[in-house]
């Protein structure tokens, strides 16, 4: 009897490698930026989806715009990312609405920018909370969630800043290396469970954490110049990325990082 092809184990419809249907996806800062575009792409795709916000309002308002336009439901919750019973309050919030979660996407997350000599503990407690603490619950939530069931996808967002750096960045490069580190600890950890865990680590994408840059036509210019592509990413563009890692397409990724930057880090 002749071997299976390779191609025999591929559907027809390669659509269907990238279809979401009857999974639950929790997308952490979900209300704006990167996380806005992510969940709507994993709606998109036929994913149920949780979003969770300090904001409750916008939170909730973006919600329905992305149900409106996916046809999929999506809700909102509101928690800090940096707190661990609300981290855990949410896995058990989306777990209460669709009976399970299977996509986890660690988005929520703050740069606040200075030379280290200058700057305060609160600030530094800040962004190692929301953005290395947090993400550490929400695995620490989900996995407990996931393993016993056998499949999930966990996607860290990092940054360039996980394998670069730039000046006046120690506390968001430093969370941001650590990121990647959770990730492919959790990859190791996890491997042969059916849970994979992922990192996405866009450049510069023209997002409110980038508001600072932008606002400034000297700042925004100069970044602009040193992207290969020669522009800012919009957050549209991290769709595709979201999706392999969230799939049955990525069955066989596990402790990646996609970088997403224009080729900024190629240089």
């Amino acid at each position: 009897m002749a071997e299976d092809s390779p191609l025999d184990r591929l559907p027809a419809d390669s659509a269907q490698l990238f279809s979401l249907s009857g999974q639950t996806a929790l997308v952490t800062g979900g209300s704006k930026g990167l996380g806005e575009a992510m969940a709507h792409a994993l709606a998109g795709a036929g994913a149920e989806v949780v979003i969770t916000s300090r904001h409750l309002e916008e939170a909730t308002t973006v919600a329905a715009d992305i149900s409106a336009r996916t046809s999929r439901r999506v809700v909102a919750f509101e928690a800090d990312a940096a707190n661990r019973e609300q981290a855990d309050a949410s896995v058990a919030f989306a777990i209460e609405q669709f009976g399970h979660v299977d996509i986890l996407v660690n988005n929520a997350g703050i740069n606040m920018r200075g030379p280290i000599v200058d700057m305060d503990d609160e600030t530094w407690d800040t962004v190692l909370g929301i953005n290395l603490s947090g993400p550490f619950y929400y695995c620490r939530a989900a996995g407990r969630h996931m393993l016993p069931r056998g499949y999930g996808r966990v996607i860290n967002l990092g940054s360039t800043l996980s394998s670069i750096s730039i000046p006046d960045r120690t506390p968001y490069a430093s969370t941001k290396g650590g990121i990647l580190q959770l990730t492919r600890t959790l990859a190791l950890e996890w491997a042969g469970t059916g849970v994979t865990a992922n990192c996405i680590c866009p450049g510069p994408f023209a997002t409110p954490i980038n508001k600072p840059l932008l606002d400034n036509p000297e700042t925004a210019q100069a970044m602009q110049d040193k992207v290969p592509l020669g522009r800012w990413g919009d957050p549209s563009e991290l769709a595709t990325s979201v999706l392999y890692f969230a799939s049955p397409a990525s069955s066989f990724t596990t402790g990646a990082a996609l970088i997403v930057d224009g080729g900024y880090t190629s240089q």
